[in-house]
C-alpha cells in the first residue's frame, strides 16, 4: 500500500491519536519538521509518550505547554530533554544501547508510530535511514506506523537503513540541511588527553570512540599510525581524516574487513557527502553494531570513551552528576566488555582531571550521591587525563587509588590522599 502523500508535516502527524507511544529518529537524523509538526498537533491530544535517544534540535517538544500532553521516555538525554528530567518532567530509562532494539523486537516495549527522516526512495523503490540507523531499524520493524520526512538532503547510505517507500504510512517531503557537527581546535587540556591515549593504540587496532573533544584530540594524534579499522557506535570527521590519511583502512578487522562500521555519524557536510552511497562504510543494526560477542571478534579493539566522575576504586559514573542525569548508559560497557574480550583489546576512560572551572576533582574519593555507575571497578582498563595515565586492570584498590591520585589535579592530590585513608583506610 502506498503511503499518503502530505503538503505539510502537520498533516502527515495528523494521524497520530491519543494515548499512542511514539518512536523518533535520533541524532543527526532527528525529523525536526515532523517533530516541531507533532509539538503543534500534540496540544490537541493527551496521553502521548515519545520514546527517544538523543535528539538535536527538539527543543520544540520541550515546550511547558505540552506536560499535559507529551511525555518524555529518554534511553538517553541530550540538551533538549535534560532540564525536563531533571525536574522531574520525564522519564530516564537506564539501557545499554545494545539492548534498546531487543526491547522493541521482544515486544517488551510498544511503538504505535515510528517519526522518522529517510532518503528519497531509490528506483527500487527503498529510501535509507542515512545517517542514523541505531535502534530506528528495529522501532519501524515493530512500529505500526511509519511517518516520514523525505529529505533529499539525507545521504544514501549502505548497511542495513533500508526501508521500502511502501512501508510508510504518510511522507511529507522538503530538503533540510542536517545538523552538523564540527571539529573545533583542540585545547591544551584535550591535547594532552589525546597524546597519552595515542600511545595506548598499538598498529593495526580496531577504534571505537565517540565525538567531542577529546575524541577527536585522540584522532588528531594517531596521523602516524598505520592499519587501524573502525567498530564504533558512532563516528564523525576525525575518523574520516584519518581514512583519508590511510591511516584507517581496517585491513586488519575480522568482522567486516575493509569496512567502517557504525550506527550513526554526526558531522560537517563533508563528512555525509563521503558516507553517501560509498559501500566501504556500512551503518548497521545497532544490536548487532554493540553486541559484545561480535565486538569481541576483531583483535586489538581500543575502546575510548569518557565520563563525568571516576572514583578512587575505578568506579565510572559516566550518565549524571549525582541523581541529576545528563547523558545515558549509552554503548561505553558493551565496548568495554567487548574489548576487554577481544584478543590484545584495550579499553580507555579519557575525562579532564577537572570541571566548574577547575574548582572540582573529576577523580572523586567516592562518587558523588546517586552518581550512576556504567563502567565497574571490574570492568576498567586504563583512566587518563591529562596528567598522565593509570592501569587499573588486575590492581588492588591502594594500587588503584595511588595510580588515580597520580594523575588527578595537583591541587586536590594531597586532600584525595587524606580522604582515601578517613573512608576507606588506604594508605596511599
Amino acid at each position: 500500500m502506498k503511503p499518503i502523500i502530505c503538503s505539510s508535516a502537520l498533516e502527515a502527524v495528523s494521524l497520530i491519536e491519543s494515548g499512542e507511544t511514539l518512536w523518533t529518529h535520533s541524532m543527526g537524523a532527528t525529523p525536526t519538521l515532523l517533530l516541531d509538526a507533532l509539538a503543534e498537533h500534540a496540544l490537541t491530544k493527551h496521553g502521548l509518550t515519545l520514546l527517544q535517544l538523543h535528539t538535536e534540535g527538539a527543543e520544540s517538544l520541550s515546550d511547558p505547554r505540552l506536560k499535559e500532553h507529551i511525555r518524555h521516555r529518554c534511553f538517553f538525554t541530550g540538551s533538549p530533554t535534560r532540564s525536563l528530567l531533571q525536574q522531574g518532567d520525564a522519564d530516564y530509562v537506564p539501557i545499554f544501547l545494545s539492548e534498546v532494539p531487543k526491547l522493541f523486537r521482544s515486544g517488551e516495549q510498544h511503538i504505535d508510530t515510528a517519526i522518522i527522516q529517510v532518503s528519497p526512495p531509490d528506483k527500487h523503490g527503498i529510501c535509507s535511514l542515512g545517517i542514523s540507523v541505531e535502534a530506528t531499524l528495529a522501532a519501524c520493524q515493530m512500529a505500526g506506523r511509519i511517518i516520514a520526512h523525505i529529505n533529499p538532503m539525507m545521504p544514501r547510505t549502505h548497511g542495513d537503513g533500508f526501508i521500502h517507500y511502501n512501508q510508510l504510512a504518510a511522507v511529507y517531503e522538503q530538503s533540510k540541511p542536517l545538523p552538523q557537527h564540527l571539529l573545533a581546535p583542540s585545547d591544551a587540556i584535550s591535547l594532552a588527553i589525546g597524546q597519552h591515549v595515542a600511545k595506548l593504540v598499538p598498529d593495526g587496532a580496531c577504534l571505537q570512540m565517540g565525538i567531542g573533544a577529546i575524541p577527536d584530540a585522540v584522532l588528531s594524534c594517531l596521523t602516524e599510525h598505520k592499519d587501524l579499522g573502525v567498530h564504533t557506535e558512532l563516528f564523525s570527521d576525525g575518523v574520516l581524516n584519518l581514512v583519508e590519511l590511510g591511516v584507517i583502512n581496517n585491513s586488519r578487522k575480522k568482522v567486516h574487513p575493509g569496512k567502517v562500521v557504525t550506527g550513526f555519524a554526526l558531522g560537517s557536510q563533508r563528512l555525509y557527502d563521503y558516507v553517501d552511497d560509498n559501500p566501504s562504510v556500512i551503518f548497521m543494526d545497532i544490536e548487532q553494531v554493540n553486541d559484545t560477542a561480535i565486538i569481541r571478534k576483531n583483535p586489538n579493539v581500543m575502546a575510548i570513551n569518557s565520563a563525568l566522575q571516576v572514583d578512587i576504586s575505578g568506579q565510572v559514573c559516566a550518565d549524571s552528576l549525582g541523581t541529576q542525569i545528563y547523558s545515558g548508559v549509552g554503548g561505553q560497557m558493551d565496548f568495554i566488555r567487548g574489548a576487554g574480550l577481544s584478543e590484545g583489546g584495550r579499553s580507555v576512560i579519557a575525562l579532564p582531571s577537572t570541571a566548574s572551572n577547575g574548582t572540582v576533582s573529576r577523580i572523586a574519593t567516592v562518587l558523588s550521591p546517586g552518581a550512576g555507575v556504567v563502567t565497574t571497578r571490574a570492568h576498567v582498563h586504563y583512566i587518563v587525563t591529562e596528567y598522565g595515565t593509570a592501569y587499573l586492570r588486575g590492581k588492588s584498590l591502594r594500587e588503584r587509588a595511588r595510580a588515580l591520585i597520580d594523575i588527578a589535579h595537583p591541587k586536590f592530590r594531597q586532600q584525595l590522599c587524606q580522604e582515601a585513608f578517613d573512608m576507606w583506610r588506604l594508605k596511599v
